[in-house]
């Protein structure tokens, strides 16, 4: 009987750590794995080394993107690893944060500046941010303050434009 490949995943503070190299040309190859790795969230610990925290999701989706890597000549190799300290786990989740931080901040800055666009634009941006926040939700593992206020500013938008919409038919039915 062989033994697993992988012990099983999801303990406290265990990462799913993927160390890769890509072949340098085409470099359009390069670009689609990074461009990967960004909408996964990952934290970037080095130049070919990034990791999320170890589930059974995260261990999947960064084995795909190893399978691929391997598919266009490169090399990969998938860790499960601890944290040497809690100040380094900290670190790596703070840099995480931020970045989400941002993120969820952007979208704060186009709810607000949707909210004084025409009904249709607003109703328009609101999906397209509500989308927005599903896919940095995926990829929000420490999710910071700025969350919420995100979630908020997104529903006050099409709160605005469902108001806007009920008083246009109103006043429509009103018109002899």
């Amino acid at each position: 009987m062989s033994a697993p490949a992988f012990r099983s995943c999801g303990t406290a503070g265990q990462w799913v750590l993927l160390a890769y190299r890509i072949p340098r040309q085409p470099s359009t190859l390069r670009i689609t794995i990074w461009r990967k790795l960004d909408r996964l969230g990952v934290a970037r610990l080095g130049d070919g080394l990034v990791a999320l925290p170890a589930d059974a999701r995260t261990r999947e989706q960064l084995e795909w993107i190893a399978e691929e890597i391997g598919e266009m000549g490169g090399s990969t190799t998938i860790w499960l690893a601890d944290p040497g300290s809690a100040a380094q786990e900290q670190a790596i989740a703070d840099g995480m944060r931020r970045a989400r931080t941002a993120e969820y901040q952007a979208v704060i800055v186009q709810a607000q500046a949707a909210g004084r666009a025409r009904p249709g634009e607003r109703a328009r941006t609101a999906k397209r941010l509500q989308a927005g926040l599903r896919r940095i939700g995926r990829r929000d593992f420490f999710p910071p303050a700025e969350r919420d206020a995100a979630h908020l500013a997104v529903r006050e938008l099409t709160r605005q434009d469902s108001g806007a919409a009920t008083a246009e038919t109103t006043a429509g039915r009103q018109q002899p």
